[in-house]
């Protein structure tokens, strides 16, 4: 008998269930994840695909459903309530904050010597503010966010949409994410080769095979032009594109619009939000296999050209090494967690929590099988005549016959129920506790046994440093998602950028937790007028803590002009200097008394043309 292998990776968290690591085979079960023995899958994504299924089917409360594939009918009998599901959405909402708002660095400073560098960038953040928007970002995140944390990764999508004029956002679901990771690099390098694959169904109404379809995006060198055309058995391709051939030279290929040809033969091309000219363009492929047609050892990275059907774009364009015009790959993929050197995936947020979530739903299965005899409670009779062929049931209203000895004994169970329930207490307890989701954020502790509003915040420590972990992997990730936007719209051309350089943008993501408005404004007020923080960072200390502030320049425009109007009536009203520089809270120098202003000689006029009132005539005097 050969020694079992100890598997420690990714997802080894997961080896304690049977039906994703079989004791015979130490993999996962054929029957329960097909998906991920497929032939087009490679061997080091089994794993990865069969956790991702078996997570889903925790958060759809389908888990029993999996496991009756190896353990049989009486799996299905387990209850599940949906408290994994519940986990998942309350790290979702606090992962996400409230509210998100983009912000240019800069673009809020309304004191800064260089205006033309704040106008620079709110001109980006208004561009960026729109386009989020009419993507309806928001909605795209929390899609994205519910991947990640459900599952461990999360992935977007941008394409240019020419008919929109806009950068499209998408996400994707990890299990169609095949990145081509280098084998001596880091795995947190952002791969040259990335594939987005799923199976198709049987179409037998249009006459369709089970198919594969992989969209490939690649960064590679830049090569001549091509345009769409067919070969020889009738399907779309891209051919490169050449000249005319002459007596003395023949046909050449053409290179693309603004590229140059160095001395030795390479091509290059300037970008607009580059400085220097770069040899790298992206390039999409977008094609369908049929299955039938796959034979090992084909996997997703070297599938047979030769029986691809490429598809076309709405432009008629041929997505067969599509060059796209941009030096990078327009997906972002998005760990839930901060990866361990040198790997890729991040790790779901029911990882550690997830055996007790299983001794969970087995207390709740035999709390409900414990109600039902509490509820209808088992019985004994003795001292009657008790006919073999009759039927005794409990119930409202029944009558038994006993004899002069006969009693009835009842059975109690409703202590074992008090016990499992209690059992199920301590074990939600113990799952908030690995998850480091106190009860108070989940919302299952009482208000008002908080002793102290300090209690309440040590309280919250644990989710404070789990949530800025999650953020703290996303942090690069939003970045990243903002500055192919950027560069995306320069690469469609379109007539809002023209001239704009991109500038780096922050996704800030609001509070999650509970926050004492009043003490904010406290803090923020005091700071303020002791002159150690600036108007700007008051603002955004007071969005950051709730306030209702849409655009933090507009409040701090609307805040000094008010303040300007209020000083000028004050000035008018008071006529003193000192006084108005005590209202707006700084100190004024000291000046001198001016002597009264000389006024200018009035111009000879005739009377008649220019008449004078007579008092003011007689006051003026010489002067």
């Amino acid at each position: 008998m050969g020694l079992k292998d100890v598997v420690i990776d990714a997802w080894s968290w997961l080896n304690y269930k049977p039906i994703f690591s079989d004791p015979n085979l130490g993999m996962p079960h054929r029957r329960a994840f097909p998906e991920a023995h497929a032939s087009w899958v490679p061997a080091e994504h089994e794993r990865r695909l069969s956790a991702y299924k078996l997570l889903g089917a925790y958060d759809n409360n389908q888990a029993a459903e999996l496991a009756e594939l190896r353990d049989g009918p009486a799996a299905r009998e387990r209850r599940e309530y949906g408290d994994p599901s519940m986990f998942i959405d309350t790290l979702v909402a606090h992962v996400l904050g409230r509210e998100q708002h983009i912000v240019v660095p800069g673009a809020e400073q309304t004191d800064t010597d260089n205006e033309t560098a704040a106008a620079a960038a709110e001109r980006v953040q208004d561009l960026l503010r729109e386009w989020a928007e009419d993507e309806l970002l928001p909605m795209r995140m929390l899609q994205c966010e519910r991947k990640a944390v459900g599952l461990g990764d999360g992935v977007y999508l941008l394409a240019w949409d020419a008919d929109k004029q806009r950068p499209r956002l998408k996400t994707y679901d990890p299990g169609f994410y095949f990145p081509v990771l280098p084998e001596d690099g880091d795995g947190a390098d952002y791969p040259q080769r990335v594939h987005l694959a799923w199976e198709l169904p049987e179409d037998t109404a249009r006459g369709l095979k089970r198919r594969l379809r992989r969209i490939t995006y690649e960064l590679d060198w830049i090569g001549p032009a091509t345009a769409s055309g067919v070969d020889r058995q009738g399907r779309p391709v891209r051919a490169p594109l050449m000249t005319d051939p002459t007596d003395d030279t023949p046909a050449m290929p053409l290179i693309g619009r603004g590229d140059q040809v160095d001395a030795d033969g390479g091509i290059s091309r300037q970008y607009p939000w580059n400085d220097r000219p770069t040899y790298r363009t992206c390039y999409l492929t977008d094609a369908t296999w049929d299955l039938g047609d796959l034979k090992a050892p084909h996997d997703v990275d070297n599938l047979p050209a030769a029986s691809a059907r490429y598809a076309t774009n709405g432009a008629g364009e041929v997505l067969d090494r599509l060059d796209l015009y941009v030096d990078f790959i327009p997906l972002v993929h998005v760990p839930n967690t901060v990866p361990p050197a040198e790997e890729h995936w991040g790790q779901s947020s029911l990882a550690k929590p997830l055996q007790v979530f299983d001794e969970l739903a087995s207390t709740d299965t035999d709390a409900a099988r414990a109600s039902a005899t509490t509820g209808l409670p088992m019985v004994g009779i003795s001292g009657a005549s008790i006919d073999a062929k009759q039927q005794y049931n409990v119930g409202p209203g029944v009558v038994f016959k006993l004899g002069a000895d006969g009693k009835l004994t009842t059975i109690d169970t409703s202590p074992a129920l008090r016990e499992l329930r209690e059992h199920g207490h301590d074990l939600a307890d113990r799952a908030s506790n690995v998850a480091r989701l106190p009860a108070v954020a989940l919302g299952t502790m009482d208000p008002s046994k908080v002793p102290s509003g300090y209690a309440l915040e040590l309280s919250l420590g644990p989710l404070d440093s789990l949530i800025g972990g999650m953020r703290l992997a996303r942090a690069h990730k939003d970045m990243l998602l903002l500055r192919f936007v950027q560069r995306l719209f320069l690469a469609g051309q379109h007539p809002d950028w023209a001239g704009i350089t991109p500038l780096p943008a922050k996704l800030i993501r609001g509070p999650y937790t509970p926050t004492d408005k009043g003490a904010v404004l406290e803090q923020v007020t005091t700071a303020y007028q002791a002159k150690v923080i600036s108007l700007e960072t008051a603002i955004r200390m007071l969005t950051e803590a709730g306030w209702p502030i849409d655009d933090a320049e507009k409040e701090i425009e609307q805040i000094q002009a008010r303040s300007f109007e209020d000083a000028r009536m004050l000035a008018d009203a008071l006529g003193n200097a000192q006084e108005v520089a005590k209202f707006l809270g700084r100190e004024a120098p000291e000046t001198t008394q001016a002597p009264a202003p000389t006024l200018p000689p009035v111009p000879a006029q005739n009377d008649e043309e220019n008449p004078v009132d007579e008092e003011a005539r007689g006051s003026g005097g010489n002067e």
